[in-house]
């Protein structure tokens, strides 16, 4: 058992939640018990994911897309009045980490893609210096990587050819960081990966002649929030259960 009010303060440290600006609240985003002995880990703070959690006796939910993004609606009605409601009668905490998470150098969503995908961080670039590139010491097909993404995350990724070359310079950002691409392209990267793409996407990767995968927002991000669960539950002494809500996106 641990206390709530602990492994908030660890949490914000460990991952310097002062050091971004980011488009949400980081940290305790609504109050629940103030013991945790289960503490429950997923991506996005679905409806679907607050009752799997309450069914399995979570006292705190660890996500890395919570709420009260910026620019939202404010008021509590609808779908955020419902998420609230099941979290405050189940009594749940709800922990949300977003670019501090993305940008923790170990436990990070771009640090453990880049470890599951077999790439050593040779440097970064990008806002808040989240995005990570790594140079090969043999080239590979385009084919190779996207058999590699496929693999690893179980999710097909859509491949933009913008060069016919072999890779060998390979960057990354998760979830929606296509507009690093250009970033990417600027820094003679052979190729980009994150996780969503817009139309202006497939237009900047073949003007600027460097390959784009899409390999999916959720599929990318599902394991920085896993490895954080695994590290607090640790430190802390408390039960980790990661719940996958599948997300095709």
């Amino acid at each position: 058992m641990a206390r709530l009010s602990e492994i908030l303060t660890y949490t914000d440290d460990l991952l310097a939640v002062d050091d971004y600006q980011d488009y949400c609240p980081n940290g305790l985003q609504v109050q629940g018990r103030e013991e945790v002995n289960t503490l429950v880990s997923g991506v996005t703070a679905s409806r679907e994911l607050l009752e799997q959690a309450a069914e399995v006796g979570a006292d705190a939910l660890l996500v890395h897309h919570g709420y009260f993004w910026r620019g939202e609606d404010p008021r509590v009605i609808g779908m955020k009045y419902q998420r609230l409601r099941c979290l405050i009668d189940a009594g749940i905490s709800l922990l949300a980490y977003h670019l501090p998470l993305d940008g923790h150098s170990e436990l990070g969503n771009n640090a453990r893609l880049g470890a599951m995908l077999g790439l050593e961080t040779g440097g970064h670039f990008g806002r808040d210096h989240l995005a990570h590139f790594a140079v090969l010491n043999t080239p590979i097909a385009s084919s190779e990587l996207a058999r590699r993404l496929e693999t690893t995350l179980d999710h097909v990724p859509l491949h933009i050819p913008g060069a016919q070359r072999q890779l060998q310079r390979i960057g990354w950002c998760t979830g929606a960081a296509q507009g690093f691409l250009a970033d990417a392209a600027a820094l003679g990267l052979d190729a980009f990966i994150s996780g969503e793409i817009s139309e202006p996407t497939v237009h900047v990767a073949r003007e600027l002649g460097i390959d784009y995968f899409a390999a999916g927002h959720h599929a990318t991000e599902r394991y920085g929030v896993q490895a954080l669960g695994r590290h607090l539950a640790e430190q802390f002494g408390v039960e980790h259960r990661f719940i996958d809500v599948p997300n095709p996106v």
